[in-house]
């Protein structure tokens, strides 16, 4: 026969903690409540998802950003092709129509994102020059060198692009473009990319991290330990020697093993829709999964504090979810600051500030040319010199609102070591101070 283990204090303890883990996972499962909570958050991420594989799915309307494609003195000419050939744009008796050999006007479509962006530099600090005129219609013009390099930097058709910080330790961009350079983008292509990065990362951040961060706990973890202090089924955990700090630890570990696969579930299906959907010159969107994993990530380090924090409400009161409510506000306005402003000390003392540090330490690493991308659809080809087109691309806006900065001055690497072990510190901090509350508690 084999010898029986002896029965050390860790098997004790792993009894303790498998027993009552084991409970709380099958009381969850039976209760009608979990499985309503569970299926309202996949019914409203749901939703976005169509509402995300509806806009992939329609066209970007393509406009004229420099106006070339304009016949302004209707002579059936567009205008790049009149300054190409050297004909008066503004003149209906000058077109190429009376050249000795006539020429057909060219279509429309010519003069449409015709210029796109070749941007080939970083977003480091200081001056660069990059662009590339794809039209000739300042390389091939009949203009002076001087008009040509309108820039004066010494070089034609080209654009400077500098980023700069301030005293205030922002940084920001300023672009001087050659006349005629990367002045009439691809609207389709750059909004395409733009709406689904802010897509991923506004999902990631509002509809993973604070919805079911905060969602999840507050309907499931609140009544953790106060549902079985009033059922009275709470005498029978503590029938056995045991602190009820332990009692609350593994209460919340049951929780987190309902919460968890649940949200690495909607994560992956997250990652495949934007996947198979998103923009990609293959079938599937590789290069997105890095920020989908840290999005994950930190919903997980989310619902573990909250549900500590929320699972303590619930025995400091037993109406814990009126008082969870005020902190979950306070939460919904530290969320849209870190957009806002992520480096504004105040948002150290919230959990949701240190669980979106990591979303946007993970967009750094994954998406390295965030920044200069949002700088060239802010710019959106700038109508180069024309009166007419000044205005970013759109989803260009809405990314440049959803991608943030760790606010911490540290790279995206350490950022997020740090942030981990910040939330694993608050997660430790309110086991404590609930198992303290705990113990004070008379079970009814």
């Amino acid at each position: 026969m084999m010898a029986t283990k002896p029965d050390t204090i860790y098997r004790s303890f792993d009894r303790k903690a498998s027993a009552i883990v084991e409970f709380t996972l099958r009381q969850y499962r039976t209760r009608t409540s979990t499985w309503v909570v569970l299926g309202v958050g996949f019914t409203a991420l749901a939703l976005i998802f169509l509402i995300y594989i509806d806009v992939m799915g329609s066209e970007f309307e393509s406009i004229d950003n420099d106006g070339d494609s304009t016949d302004y003195d209707n002579d059936g000419y567009p205008k790049g092709q009149e300054i190409r050939l050297g004909t008066d744009p503004w003149d209906s008796e000058s077109h190429p129509g009376l050249f000795d050999t006539p020429i057909e006007p060219d279509p429309v479509s010519m003069y449409i994102n015709e210029d796109g962006f070749d941007w080939d530099i970083t977003s480091k600090l200081g001056t660069q020059t990059t662009g590339v005129d794809d039209d000739g219609d300042c390389l091939n013009s009949n203009k002076t060198a001087s008009q040509k390099d309108t820039n004066d930097n010494g070089i034609p058709c080209d654009i400077i692009v500098e980023f700069y910080r301030t005293p205030d330790g922002q940084i920001y961009s300023n672009i001087d473009a050659d006349f005629g350079v990367d002045e009439d983008p691809d609207e389709d292509a750059y909004s395409r990319e733009a709406i689904h990065l802010a897509f991923v990362l506004s999902i990631g951040k509002l509809g993973f991290v604070l919805l079911l961060g905060i969602f999840l706990p507050l309907f499931m973890a609140t009544g953790l330990i106060r549902d079985e202090m009033t059922s009275g089924t709470m005498h029978f955990m503590l029938a056995k020697p045991i602190a009820r700090s332990e009692v609350f630890l593994y209460r919340t570990l049951g929780y987190l093993g309902i919460v968890w696969p649940y949200v690495i579930g909607l994560g992956i299906l997250g990652a495949l829709v934007s996947g198979f959907v998103g923009p990609s010159d293959s079938f599937f969107r590789f290069s997105d999964l890095g920020v989908w994993l840290a999005i994950i990530f930190a919903t997980m380090m989310a619902t573990l504090v909250y549900g500590m924090l929320f699972n303590a409400l619930g025995v400091l009161w037993k109406y814990g979810i009126i008082l969870a409510i005020p902190f979950a506000a306070w939460e919904l306005g530290m969320a849209l600051l870190s957009m806002g402003a992520p480096e504004a000390t105040i948002l150290r003392f919230s959990v949701i500030g240190w669980a979106l540090m990591i979303v946007d330490a993970a967009a750094m690493m994954v998406w390295p040319n965030l920044d200069l991308f949002i700088v060239m659809g802010n710019w959106g080809g700038d109508g180069v010199g024309s009166w007419e087109f000044d205005s970013s691309l759109e989803g260009a806006v809405p990314l440049d609102f959803f991608s943030s900065k760790p606010g911490l001055g540290l790279s995206a690497f350490f950022a997020t070591i740090v942030s981990t072990l910040v939330l694993l510190f608050q997660a430790a901090i309110l086991w404590f101070i609930g198992g303290a509350l705990f113990k004070g508690k008379e079970i009814q």
